[in-house]
């Protein structure tokens, strides 16, 4: 019991660990490598109104107008070394899922993790995943922001900062009920979590019959 829970702890902290370092001023860093990589990953943590682009590929977050109208799913654009000690975002699994998230995704096994998996959103207000359930227990962690989560029979509200408790098996999704975008960092108890599909975000209709649904841009 005590090993389990000391996985999860050590996920939460790696994944605050993340934000911290990629907010944090690089101006002293000595490791060239180390200040490119926070530039690269540097995008997705900083909301900005408008889209942009680094030299990485890393989009900037987007204007609720110039959201994709479909979901995709693209590969890493760029190879990593497993035994790296650290990866750029353009060297992850990025995807879409209407409406609104965005995330990359980093599988444990994949990149020389033993027991753990991230994913990173950049989830715009009134978006959120569907409805979906996982193998293994999670734990989200959100600095800035206010989500809405329905997690088995039970639907709340929380504002950051905060860490939420996912078990195992247990259908759950969440929103950005907030007036900005956000980035959630989620961290799985497994170096291969599996991820089953239930059906839409059930919370999403009530947030888009109260603020409206924005125009979506085709590819």
């Amino acid at each position: 019991m005590y090993g389990h829970a000391g996985v999860v702890l050590t996920g939460v902290a790696l994944a605050l660990g993340c934000l911290d370092s990629v907010a944090a001023h690089t101006e002293h860093s000595q490791a060239e490598p180390i200040a490119t990589a926070t530039a690269r990953a540097a995008p997705i943590l900083r909301a900005q109104p408008t889209l942009s682009q680094d030299s990485s590929g890393v989009r900037f977050t987007r204007s609720r107008a110039n959201l994709p109208c479909e979901a995709f799913t693209k590969p890493p654009e760029k190879p990593h070394d497993p035994t790296a000690h650290f990866f750029a975002f353009d060297q992850l699994e990025h995807t879409y899922r209407v409406p609104g998230e965005f995330a990359y995704r980093l599988n444990g096994d994949q990149y020389g993790f033993e027991t753990l998996s991230f994913i990173i959103t950049e989830t715009h207000p009134g978006g959120g995943p569907g409805l979906h359930v996982h193998d293994t227990e999670e734990a989200h962690i959100l600095l800035k922001g206010s989500a809405q989560y329905q997690i088995g029979d039970k639907t709340f509200t929380v504002k950051a900062p905060y860490v939420a408790r996912v078990p195992a098996g247990v259908p759950h999704t969440f929103i950005n009920v907030g007036a900005e975008p956000f980035n959630l960092v989620a961290v799985f108890a497994s170096k291969n979590a599996s991820t089953t599909r239930v059906g839409p975000n059930p919370l999403v209709p009530l947030w888009q019959s109260r603020n409206g649904s924005p125009p979506c841009r085709s590819p």
